[in-house]
């Protein structure tokens, strides 16, 4: 009987465990759903991660599911990949949202992961099928293999100069029109003295330590160096700094977070994002501002935008001429997530905020905007057609789209490789000449830590260079390049001593190219730059032949025995047409040989009759019979050896002449090499001053 108690004394206490750590599990699942409704995104993750372990996914489904979502919606906004896996779970265990699949199908293009990522896309617009946020999405996911092979022009590098190690920077802002001086967001650990501060309890929002405004100042060399938090605006107390970050339990004032910022034009009015939370209420973001006076910043004070104090606002940029501010916004009246809205300063006051309208904003997030003085506004999104997570937009004014609430119009293009990536690309800032300045993004960093990048849009540049030489291979010393573009371009630039020269083109121009040297013909080349999209470098040799001693057309090509060309023979024909073109004013001798094996006055008539369809197939093309002198030697006049024959064939001396004598004293090979040699078409320049008088 003792035995039977015993069973049913363990059983009813198992049972009471069981009771009582469900409600440990549910009590815990509150204070995370608490923290997650503040934005405690890293506390609230921590909690949902440990819950998820021991709930029972047979009994408890739908908290299973509930907790499996929220895990995922934390990993999400924190770039941690186990957002996938945890919307995954909550799909399985039949969430009741089907916003499931849309944050599911974010999650895996930010892993890049685009197929799988389009499945989760679809099935959201079964019951979404308007839904423009989950359209691009779809088109993206189609579209991203093409658009990654063609990158813009823009140069794009890690700015090493302001990473500090195991610490996000980002938001680079140079300071009004000074490109030498530059803020920025990051959570580096401060030193004192030498030493690294002594850190507090991570941000129960990141994770990670508080976020704090950096300025940075370019040297005489071109390096950034001396950074260090911006002067005057961190005055909290010691007490302050060691803090707790646990606004769900602790009452006191949690240590400032500071970032995100922009300047008047001229660098002396600064306005940031400001947050701390206070006595467990989530106050949300708010922008400060703050003027600079004998080298430090003023007390911030805060730019109240809304009446309602519990929307958020962050993320300002201004205007070049100051009466414009842009900034993001969760306020209602937007197109869901974070909108980017804009209010005018009228001399005395702000204007009522006004959200930028559907071309800009999304149901996904708009945020770190950009405006440039031409009025070009750069954004990033997760809601437009992208690569994933957050893309960096350009948007320009459209007069052809007009807004109906705002009266603005926009287009809104992509920014393309290499600025985005599937990872958080965002927080743009222009030099204030050319198309240079930074970035942020996450891109290949397995723990999301942001970086700044530099980047550069490299001048366009198109040159032509090339060898001028003879027809022989030697380069000719003392030859010119004369250069004619319809722009009205007009130069004449001397080679070098190697022949080698390197002239610089304009875009959009059609070139004529003049080769010349004393003692040479000249030769023609044409080239344009019309429809370049990048920089270019055509090659252009040009191989000039002498007046003073004939030449040799290697690829003139016969039927075998008889006096008929064949089509391989077009190339070379042509390349003569061209020739005597380009040197209008000459008449040459046209001459066949023969080797000598033979009849002699069979090969003089063979090489007359081959010497004639030369002829005859130049003046069909163009090329004035008077001319053209056509002469067939036979074997009369067998080649004399130069300097560039005997580097081709060792076995033959300079000036040798390829007599019969010579050739007969040779071994089989070389006598077909040399008879080879012989079988040729020449022509040799006669007159220079053909219709010249």
């Amino acid at each position: 009987m003792k035995t039977n108690i015993s069973h049913i004394s363990i059983l009813a206490l198992c049972a009471l465990l069981f009771v009582l750590s469900g409600c440990s599990i549910e009590k815990r699942v509150k204070k995370a759903d608490k923290k997650f409704a503040i934005g405690e995104y890293y506390d609230a993750a921590q909690i949902y991660k440990q819950c998820n372990k021991r709930i029972n996914a047979k009994k408890q489904r739908e908290l299973k599911a509930h907790v499996s979502f929220r895990q995922g919606e934390c990993c999400r906004i924190l770039n941690d990949g186990k957002a996938v896996s945890a919307y995954a779970s909550a799909i399985k265990f039949k969430y009741a949202d089907s916003i499931v699949y849309l944050r599911h199908a974010e999650a895996l293009m930010y892993q890049g992961k685009y197929k799988e990522a389009e499945k989760s896309f679809n099935t959201y617009l079964e019951s979404h099928p308007d839904d423009y946020h989950a359209q691009a999405g779809v088109y993206a996911c189609g579209q991203v293999g093409e658009w990654k092979k063609i990158p813009s022009r823009y140069k794009v590098q890690i700015a090493r100069d302001f990473q500090a190690k195991r610490s996000s920077t980002f938001a680079p802002c140079f300071i009004g029109d000074n490109d030498d001086a530059l803020m920025f967001t990051s959570n580096r650990q401060e030193r004192t003295k030498g030493k690294q501060k002594k850190t507090v309890r991570p941000s129960p929002v990141t994770g990670q330590q508080l976020f704090k405004l950096y300025s940075a100042r370019k040297n005489a060399s071109g390096k950034w160096e001396d950074i260090e938090l911006a002067d005057g605006l961190y005055g909290e107390s010691a007490e302050s700094d060691k803090a707790e970050n646990d606004s769900t339990s602790s009452g006191k004032a949690l240590p400032a977070e500071m970032g995100v910022c922009c300047f008047s034009k001229d660098g002396k009015t600064m306005y940031f994002t400001y947050s701390r939370p206070v006595n467990g209420q989530d106050l949300g973001a708010r922008i400060y501002t703050s003027t600079r006076a004998s080298g430090e910043w003023s007390e911030p004070q805060e730019l109240v935008l809304f009446k309602d104090s519990s929307i958020t606002v962050g993320h300002p940029a201004l205007n070049a001429t100051g009466d414009t501010l842009y900034f993001v916004s969760d306020a209602p009246g937007g197109f869901g997530g974070k909108d980017i809205w804009f209010a005018e300063y009228d001399g005395t006051q702000w204007s009522m905020p006004v959200n930028l309208g559907a071309k800009i904003n999304t149901s996904g997030e708009e945020l770190y905007p950009t405006i440039r003085s031409n009025g070009t506004l750069y954004f990033a999104s997760t809601g437009h057609p992208g690569y994933g997570g957050l893309d960096i937009f350009k948007a320009e004014r459209d007069t052809t789209a007009i807004d109906s609430i705002t009266g603005l119009g926009w287009a809104v293009y992509n920014m393309g490789a290499p600025f985005n990536t599937n990872g958080d690309d965002f927080g743009i800032t222009f030099a204030s000449e050319g198309e240079q300045g930074f970035f942020s993004s996450n891109r290949g960093q397995k723990k999301g830590i942001d970086l700044i990048y530099s980047f550069i849009l490299p001048e366009m540049e198109f040159i032509v260079e090339g060898l001028v030489q003879d027809n022989n291979g030697a380069p000719i010393a003392d030859a010119a390049i004369r250069l004619v573009g319809n722009n009205g371009t007009n130069t004449k630039l001397q080679v070098r001593r190697d022949g080698t020269y390197k002239i610089k083109l304009q875009k959009d121009t059609k070139y004529v190219m003049l080769g010349t040297a004393r003692g040479y013909l000249n030769q023609k080349q044409e080239l344009n730059t019309y429809d370049l999209n990048d920089s270019k470098t055509y090659i252009q040799d040009f191989t000039l032949s002498p007046i003073s001693k004939p030449v040799t057309m290697d690829n003139i090509f016969y039927e075998f025995g008889k006096w008929e060309l064949t089509p391989a023979s077009e190339s070379g024909l042509s390349s003569l047409v061209k020739l005597l073109s380009d040197n209008p004013n000459i008449t040459i001798e046209l001459s066949a040989h023969t080797d000598y094996v033979g009849n002699d006055a069979a090969n003089k008539e063979l090489s007359a009759k081959r010497a004639q369809s030369v002829v005859n197939y130049l003046v069909q093309h163009g090329i004035e019979r008077e001319r053209l002198t056509p002469v067939g030697y036979g074997e009369e006049k067998p080649v004399i050896a130069d300097a560039a024959m005997h580097q081709k064939y060792k076995f033959i001396p300079v000036d040798q002449e390829l007599t019969e004598e010579f050739i007969t004293t040779l071994s089989s090979d070389q006598q077909e090499i040399c008879n080879q040699i012989n079988r040729r078409t020449e022509f040799k320049v006669l007159r220079t001053t053909y219709k010249l008088y």
